[in-house]
């Protein structure tokens, strides 16, 4: 290493920053939780869970009447439960699909049979509701409503607020896909109605990945009794089993829940969805106005951008080459996620986990020092 190469950034822990939708950058103090045991009936433990889920219900703002019900593994495993539980065997599935997680949604359908219909919108365009209404109007039979707050296949935001107004006039149930977007974007129970929402414990709450968890109206996983056609994702049974003695029905991810716990603890210190919300926020304008600087171009407007993920247009430089870009990106400590579309070739940079304004300015630092070594002055899309 010369004097004027800069060593690469790192976290306080040594790892790059990961500028993707997760597993994402956590404190030093979220990893330092996982350094302990725990026996799943550790009378600690088991208190550790009961304040989890509760503060999972505060994030809506849903005490009284919504309960919150933890699932092992990944993101998908919890929304595959949810469809499981809250739409029966008899039930008709409305799915608004504009990108790759709606599409994820219809492929669980057709593992569990159930019935659906689509509502397709393209992967730049947002869910729309018109459609929707006009939809519910026309088919009687749709019992239940799918939705992605935020489709990350392109960082596009979806109106979460008009898609509940149109099913509750028509008195049909919401199902929310809040993967990429709970904890970070406004919602709440009292404003937003809704049968139950998903996420995970490894995005906008920068915790570790390996729990899930659904948020749910009381009364209506009441009504999932029997439901589920798998016992492992059976929410109904795991909200009873835990109301019975708060222990989980099989070997909880002990070392996950000890970082969420610890990573919630920070979320409601930074000031819960206004504080991280604001931050990711913060770093989305930051890191859209340096890329447009150098002529990189977003998909989404910025009305429709959500501050979670931005897309990228791929650009048609004969000198870039996105290999050397991604891979000169991690040498110098920052990781960038592929694009995921169909409409465009692009690419994509977080804005989420435990980064601020000086990691989204290395990363643009880093983008033009690349830009440099391939001798482009200014970027073509």
């Amino acid at each position: 290493m010369t004097e004027d190469t800069k060593p690469p950034a790192s976290s306080p822990s040594g790892d790059p920053y990961l500028l993707t939708p997760g597993p994402l950058t956590t404190s030093l103090s979220v990893k330092q939780a996982m350094l302990h045991d725990y026996g799943s009936r550790d009378a600690t433990f088991i208190d550790l869970n009961a304040r989890i889920l509760e503060r999972l219900v505060g994030i809506v703002n849903g005490e009284g009447g919504y309960v919150a019900v933890p699932l092992q593994g990944s993101g998908t495993f919890v929304v595959e439960a949810m469809i499981g539980n809250f739409v029966p065997a008899d039930g008709k599935l409305l799915i608004l699909i504009n990108g790759a997680y709606g599409q994820r949604i219809k492929k669980i359908c057709d593992y569990y049979g159930r019935n659906y219909i689509v509502q397709e919108t393209p992967e730049d365009v947002p869910v729309n509701g018109v459609q929707l209404d006009a939809a519910l109007d026309n088919d009687t039979s749709i019992t239940h409503v799918v939705v992605v707050h935020c489709e990350t296949t392109s960082g596009i935001l979806n109106p979460l607020r008009e898609i509940s107004e149109v099913v509750a006039r028509h008195r049909r149930s919401l199902l929310i896909d809040s993967m990429s977007a709970f904890g970070a974007l406004p919602l709440d129970a009292g404003e937003i109605e809704f049968d139950a929402v998903v996420a995970s414990s490894n995005k906008c709450l920068e915790g570790a990945p390996g729990m899930g968890f659904c948020v749910a109206r009381e009364s209506a996983l009441e009504k999932a009794e029997g439901n589920s056609p798998s016992l492992v994702l059976d929410l109904y049974d795991q909200w009873r089993a835990m109301q019975k003695n708060r222990q989980w029905r099989f070997t909880p991810p002990t070392h996950v829940l000890l970082a969420f716990d610890q990573a919630l603890t920070e979320y409601l210190e930074e000031g819960g969805v206004v504080g991280r919300g604001g931050r990711y926020r913060q770093n989305c304008e930051l890191l859209v106005a340096g890329m447009r600087a150098m002529g990189f171009k977003t998909l989404l407007a910025d009305e429709l951008q959500a501050p979670i993920i931005v897309t990228f247009h791929m650009p048609t430089n004969p000198g870039f080459d996105f290999a050397r870009f991604y891979d000169g990106l991690k040498d110098q400590g920052y990781v960038i996620y592929p694009g995921k579309l169909t409409v465009a070739d692009s690419f994509r940079m977080g804005c989420i986990g435990r980064l601020g304004a000086e990691q989204i300015e290395g990363a643009l630092e880093a983008v033009a020092g690349l830009l440099n070594d391939f001798g482009i002055d200014r970027i073509e899309s």
